[in-house]
């Protein structure tokens, strides 16, 4: 799938003629997620890592929490209007309480890729019960590390390094190595694919990961933590109020304005040490 698209633009600067030249934008697309044949959710992403991000959706919507809870998945097939193949639909093999869950939660509305919960069909569904409640103990992340994840997150933007359009979330373990970074024009979106990806390979709770975002720290990025047992997420950018009295509320630290050497703790400031 392409993740860059190519377009013709005419740049302006003081003192130049104008120029026309080449630009290489982030791709924009609509994905349409199905459980067990039925439609559930359309959000829109940047293809690529797509299984990734349904089953990282699905943890937040609280469908799936185990890798047996989702036995399959593929991609339907269909056309475009100018009758050209395509690839925007996933179909998702759920079992067990998921089918229930997924019923309850279907979204009645698409979601865009500013908006990790546009379209529920209630606000009280907005919040979920995480399967995996974040330890209070167990992982604690030295302050030079935190301070170093915003660069070691860029050092793998490779799409933005080529378009300057796009979000990216990172997992790293307690010394600053990463164990996965994506990147999509949602920052949600880019949280669901790192999640996804440990969910397929089977290491969910995250009870021993840190989760860098590279732009700034919303509530329903709190809630995908949360429904992850993520413990301990920084932004380079503020958290909302909303954020942070989830974050205090769930046991999840949450670090803001992580730039340079220097961050703020908003919640729980035990785990950096």
């Amino acid at each position: 799938m392409r993740a860059i698209a190519r377009r013709r633009v005419r740049t302006v600067r003081p003192g130049d003629a104008p120029r026309a030249r080449e630009d290489l934008l982030a791709v924009e697309e609509p994905l349409e997620v199905r459980v067990n044949g039925s439609r559930f959710s359309v959000t829109m992403r940047t293809p690529g890592d797509d299984f990734d991000l349904v089953a990282g959706f699905l943890v937040s919507e609280g469908v799936v929490a185990a890798v047996d809870d989702l036995p399959a998945m593929r991609v339907v097939t269909g056309l475009a209007a100018d009758g050209e193949p395509t690839f925007n639909i996933v179909d998702a093999s759920v079992t067990g309480p998921g089918v229930r869950a997924a019923a309850d939660r279907a979204r009645t509305l698409y979601t865009t890729s500013a908006c990790g919960v546009c379209g529920l069909a209630s606000i009280d569904a907005v919040t979920t019960s995480s399967s995996y409640p974040v330890l209070p103990v167990g992982l604690t992340v030295p302050e030079a590390v935190v301070a170093a994840l915003p660069d070691r997150l860029r050092a793998a933007q490779r799409l933005f390094d080529s378009t300057g359009g796009v979000h990216a979330a990172g997992l790293f373990d307690a010394g600053g190595d990463p164990l996965v970074v994506r990147e999509d024009v949602g920052r949600h979106n880019a949280v669901d694919k790192v999640v996804g990806h440990a969910l397929r390979e089977g290491r969910l709770p995250l009870s021993h990961a840190v989760l860098q975002v590279s732009g700034r720290a919303s509530f329903e990025l709190v809630q995908k933590a949360r429904m992850a047992g993520i413990p301990v997420l920084a932004a380079v950018s503020a958290p909302s109020s909303l954020a942070v009295e989830l974050a205090q509320e769930a046991g999840i630290t949450l670090v803001g304005f992580s730039r340079g050497r220097s961050f703020n703790i908003y919640a729980h400031p035990h785990r950096i040490v």
